[in-house]
């Protein structure tokens, strides 16, 4: 697997190497400071993930994202950044990242995100989740829940596992699993803390 980083600061850069150093499964590491720099290189050497930075000196990263969905390039790209603000957030939810990883996070963390990105899920920093379920509490497709769908979320919102809520309701732990995944397609979520938290947001108990 290739990773490209694309950070104006140079060290920055080197402590995002390092931290990526211990992956066998990454082949090679590409470095870019700017957007131009970034493009020739998914161009060329196309590489599975692309880590970002928002602000790259008086450029945009999500520009690069922009462009290498138009252009068509398989890479996907996770936003590796300092900044909390709501509107930073949308601004690359729009544009399609997928993973939203703030720069205080533990290396952990980081390397947690480009597995799950490469599985094809997004990945979105827990001091941003809050955005994320603000969005789509404003755009919830609640009603469209069976009534029995509704008791399973209500039952995530409280922190109960697919066993708990099994039990619960008098149900098999097969039938919560095909309910928590058919809310989650419904309400346009990743995984069951997205789901628990919008409950919990909404107080729909």
């Amino acid at each position: 697997m290739k990773v490209l980083i694309v950070d104006d600061h140079p060290l920055v850069r080197k402590g995002i190497i390092s931290t990526l150093s211990y992956e066998e499964n990454i082949e090679k590491i590409l470095e870019a400071s700017n957007n131009r720099v970034a493009m020739e290189l998914i161009m060329n050497e196309k590489p599975e993930i692309a880590i970002i930075d928002l602000y790259l000196g008086k450029e945009y990263g999500l520009d690069i994202v922009t462009a290498s969905r138009k252009r068509g390039y398989k890479t996907k790209f996770i936003i590796l950044t300092s900044s909390m603000k709501k509107e930073d957030f949308l601004k690359s939810k729009e544009a399609g990242v997928d993973g939203y990883v703030l720069k205080e996070a533990y290396a952990e963390d980081i390397i947690y995100a480009i597995h799950l990105v490469l599985r094809g899920k997004r990945y979105i920093d827990s001091e941003i989740i809050k955005y994320e379920i603000a969005s789509t509490s404003e755009n919830s497709n609640l009603d469209s829940l069976t009534p029995r769908e509704r008791d399973v979320l209500i039952e995530l919102g409280k922190g109960l596992s697919n066993q708990e809520i099994a039990k619960k309701l008098y149900i098999s732990e097969n039938t919560v699993k095909k309910h928590v995944s058919n809310i989650l397609s419904k309400l346009e979520l990743e995984h069951r803390t997205q789901a628990a938290l919008l409950v919990n947001n909404l107080s729909i108990y």
